[in-house]
């Protein structure tokens, strides 16, 4: 089956208002495919899921650790982060550990999400940093792959020896040649490549060991950066952050813009890549949860489960309108 499937569905009343339909592929360590939903070929574009590859070659080549790096600065940068203090002071700091400054930073700058940052820069004359751009923390891991390259400052142009380095780890993970790039919301290349290429990719990530070379150990202090500090890879709130959590970090889990997920499950090996097809967040997040779930990893009634696979939404009255429930995919 190559057509797309239903992964979630909007009901509201008695009538079911709205399908999110989509793909997904679940790998297993040797890259094989465990389980898959629609077309495992289809070629995608990443995005933002893509970050612990794109960090890679900075923990691999040793640039992390001659920087100094300890798993919260990992975690920033494979994040989509809130822009919160939590996240934007460790950016900070991180850059002027370089000897850098925001300046440096080829991100662009955007409000934060985090409603306080936001209020607070709405409310004063505070200068629009790059730090509170989501990206800023994998910024800061190109920064610190060019400062150990001794490469030029345009570290998000494609031919970059940054941007090739993550090329190469792309290709490498995936296993696959890639198929073109876009330009992200941040600037830097997004590389192309299949769903199943990305499953194959997030079991590399799971099946990594300490006891293997460079690549695997970098892999597993990017995994681990991640479940140990959830909060800085996204934000309280955000289904990243609190399904890590409800899953005790025994999950990986990163989203991606335009309706992206993947998961990196080291107890089982395996790698999980979701895309919905019209970009809604909430078909992803429900179903992401709902592949969690039917993987034995998620518990369906922990509240995490609830609030992002089976969420109520209220109207402006807060009475109950409408709810999101799994799609015919996984019934």
């Amino acid at each position: 089956m190559t057509a797309a499937v239903e992964m979630a569905q909007l009901w509201r009343g008695p009538v079911r208002e709205s399908v999110h339909l989509g793909h997904a592929v679940v790998c297993g360590p040797d890259g094989d495919i465990v389980e898959s939903w629609g077309d495992r070929g289809l070629v995608v574009l990443p995005r933002s899921s893509a970050k612990m590859i794109q960090a890679l070659p900075m923990v691999e080549s040793g640039a992390a650790a001659a920087a100094g790096l300890g798993p919260e600065q990992l975690a920033l940068a494979c994040a989509s982060h809130n822009g919160a203090a939590i996240h934007v002071d460790r950016v900070r700091a991180w850059l002027a550990d370089l000897g850098l400054g925001d300046d440096d930073l080829r991100c662009g700058w955007h409000m934060p999400r985090d409603e306080d940052e936001a209020r607070r820069l709405t409310c004063t004359d505070c200068p629009h940093e790059q730090v509170y751009n989501n990206c800023s923390g994998k910024h800061a891991g190109f920064l610190t792959l060019a400062r150990r390259m001794g490469a030029g400052p345009d570290y998000v142009a494609v031919d970059h020896p940054v941007q090739q380095a993550v090329k190469t780890a792309w290709e490498e993970v995936t296993g696959e040649a890639t198929q073109g790039h876009g330009i992200d919301g941040c600037s830097a290349p997004n590389f192309a490549g299949t769903l199943h290429g990305m499953a194959r990719a997030m079991a590399f990530f799971a099946a990594a060991s300490e006891d293997g070379d460079a690549r695997s150990r970098a892999a597993v202090a990017l995994r681990q950066a991640m479940v140990t500090w959830p909060e800085l890879v996204a934000g309280e709130g955000r289904a990243c952050t609190e399904l890590m959590r409800a899953m005790d970090g025994r999950v990986a889990l990163k989203t991606g813009a335009e309706a992206f997920f993947i998961a990196i499950i080291p107890e089982r090996k395996l790698g999980v890549a979701l895309k919905i097809i019209d970009g809604g967040t909430r078909g992803a997040e429900s179903a992401i949860a709902s592949i969690l779930v039917r993987l034995g990893v998620l518990d369906p009634e922990h509240p995490a489960a609830r609030q992002f696979r089976t969420p109520v939404l209220r109207n402006c009255r807060g009475i109950e309108a409408a709810h999101i429930r799994p799609g015919t995919a996984f019934s």
